[in-house]
């Protein structure tokens, strides 16, 4: 670590001609005034990884600024440039609510165009998966979002694509990222940009993308019939309200309602104390205006609307929350069981998931002969593997349990903006049937086995958090357990060393995908338990999936408490509570 004396010295570089005037002042109030602010600002320097730059905003090394984001499109457009050449480049811009994100993204823009690229900049805010489909789109080599996701107001970020409309993966990500570490001074970067390399586009390239989402209608005649059925949107104050309502009435719907105090813009995200629509705050606002106005369904985006939270109703009329896995096997039963009654199967469709996320859907897809893949977490794994299969399978949906899914192949990133679309459709089809969505998700647990998840985060901060966190996977992988909950462990999988061992066998096969310092223990009563450090944040990640089959939806509550002890036994066994 950088003594107090280098960290001084290395912030006082930050005071040449070469950075503005408001960070220079915003140095010199640190290293005058602020000791910790200084220290934080500048004991390392913010990281480009495989998913690009994410960090609190702010004047220093280790913070989103226009210099850090500035070395990462530098090094960017070199790479692309040794791999595409220097004539006929092309990059799309898009970016989310946050506070300083169009200058962000303004700031890209101007880099790319001085490095004499066309650049598409969207002329306002969009949600991510619309900036993968203009990638595709305009035939681009690579494009850049500027989003912090679901962090704090704080926070923003950047991430980078490539030509196919996917994050980048191997070996593009390597790559990159060696680029920008060759970028050491702020006078690397070509910040002059070439206003007339840089085109708007706006409205045309919102038609076009709604009307891909349109396509995935699978049922337009049952929208008709329950066209307004009331549904509560809210995009906490982020890029969902370009997009969402537009596609619902494309679908059909008529009676969409609003949270007016969380349509309106804003990075500061005032209403909720963490605009994620994991957390059940994100959907208290809209979960009020549901039972005021008595709607059916509750939906919630995340500020760059890529993932998806749904509230439904339960047998008892009061709303709850599902969970991302829950919602992602209610939209991949529909789109599977849709498939088969419209007979649109030609017998080469797949659907994803990462093998963190419920193996309900595989049981789904089983019941309907559908192919399925297991990938790392990620979607930049399932763009990947879609263009690996491209001409040979058809796409047709997947997710994670982060909430994040993603129907069809024209975007190629999680997509909460035909999510949306498609979890309405779902509801009025369920109503068609004389069903509510949650009555739906019983009669699939009915028919597939009850799956029930649970993530607990433990979180260990700084040096010696990530050390401890090092040493939990050393000996989880060193020294596993051989019963967990008095049920014998008889699969490991150590997608670090990408050996799976099946213990009752005593034999050892070969795990197909790229390394990854995840574990996962299969247990003799089906319990499944998976283990990975966060790549985001300091903590470490355990995933427990345990089942049981439900004689039938009159038996849900009784058998869900026979489903949440076993969590609790394992977690207890396991010392994690």
């Amino acid at each position: 670590m950088l003594s107090l004396a280098e960290i001084r010295t290395k912030a006082e570089s930050w005071l040449s001609k070469e950075f503005n005037e408001e960070t220079r002042k915003e140095i010199r109030e640190m290293l005058d005034k602020d000791e910790k602010k200084l220290i934080d600002a500048f004991y390392q320097d913010l990281e480009f990884g495989t998913g690009g730059l994410r960090g609190i905003m702010g004047a220093g090394t280790n913070r989103m600024n226009i210099y850090t984001l500035g070395m990462a499109t530098q090094g960017l457009s070199n790479y692309i440039i040794k791999q595409c050449g220097n004539q006929g480049i092309k990059v799309a811009i898009a970016h989310d609510c946050r506070n300083n994100s169009r200058y962000f993204a303004e700031t890209t823009a101007n880099i790319f165009s001085a490095n004499g690229f066309e650049v598409y900049l969207f002329e306002a805010l969009r949600p991510t998966p619309e900036l993968s489909y203009a990638i595709r789109h305009y035939k681009c080599q690579s494009g850049v979002v500027i989003t912090a996701s679901h962090n704090p107001p704080e926070y923003n970020g950047y991430k980078a694509y490539w030509s196919d409309g996917g994050q980048v993966v191997a070996p593009h990500d390597d790559g990159i990222i060696e680029e920008v570490r060759k970028i050491t001074s702020v006078s690397d970067i070509k910040f002059n940009g070439k206003k007339e390399r840089i085109k708007i586009i706006g409205r045309e390239t919102d038609d076009l993308f709604l009307n891909e989402v349109q396509k995935l209608s699978l049922n337009p005649e049952i929208i008709k019939k329950f066209s307004n059925i009331p549904i509560v949107y809210t995009p906490i104050h982020g890029t969902g309200i370009t997009m969402v309502p537009p596609a619902l009435k494309r679908f059909g719907f008529t009676n969409i309602l609003n949270v007016p105090e969380q349509d309106i813009t804003d990075g500061n995200f005032p209403t909720v104390k963490s605009p994620n629509p994991e957390e059940p705050d994100a959907l208290r606002m809209a979960i009020k205006k549901a039972v005021e106005k008595n709607a059916e369904l509750v939906m919630a985006t995340d500020p760059d609307a890529d993932r998806l939270g749904l509230a439904v109703r339960n047998r008892k009329g009061d709303f709850i929350l599902l969970n991302g896995n829950q919602t992602g096997v209610i939209l991949i039963w529909y789109i599977l069981s849709q498939y088969k009654e419209r007979k649109k199967y030609k017998g080469n469709e797949y659907i994803i998931k990462t093998i963190v996320t419920s193996d309900l859907m595989e049981r789904i897809a089983e019941g309907y002969n559908v192919e399925f893949f297991n990938v790392l977490t990620g979607f930049k794994f399932f763009a990947e593997l879609i263009r690996e299969n491209e001409g040979k399978k058809k796409y047709i949906g997947g997710g994670e349990e982060s909430y994040g899914f993603l129907p069809g192949d024209y975007v190629r990133d999680k997509d909460a903006v035909s999510s949306c679309a498609l979890a309405a459709e779902a509801t009025a089809w369920a109503k068609s049937k004389g069903m509510s969505l949650f009555e739906l998700l019983l009669d699939i647990y009915v028919n597939f086995g009850f799956y029930k998840e649970k993530l607990i985060n433990i979180v260990k901060k700084g040096k010696d958090g990530a050390g401890e966190i090092k040493a939990m996977m050393t000996g989880y992988r060193d020294n596993p357990p051989e019963k967990i909950n008095n049920s014998k462990v008889i699969i490991i999988n150590d997608y670090e060393k990408q050996v799976s061992h099946d213990i009752i066998k005593g034999t050892k096969t070969k795990i197909n995908l790229i390394k990854s310092d995840v574990l996962q223990f299969f247990l003799a009563d089906g319990t499944k338990i998976s283990v990975r450090p966060s790549g985001t944040e300091p903590k470490i990640k355990f995933y427990f999936s345990v089942n049981t089959k439900l004689a039938s939806s009159d038996k849900f509550e009784e058998t869900e408490k026979i489903l949440d002890k076993r969590i609790a036994d394992i977690t207890a066994d396991m010392k994690l509570t």
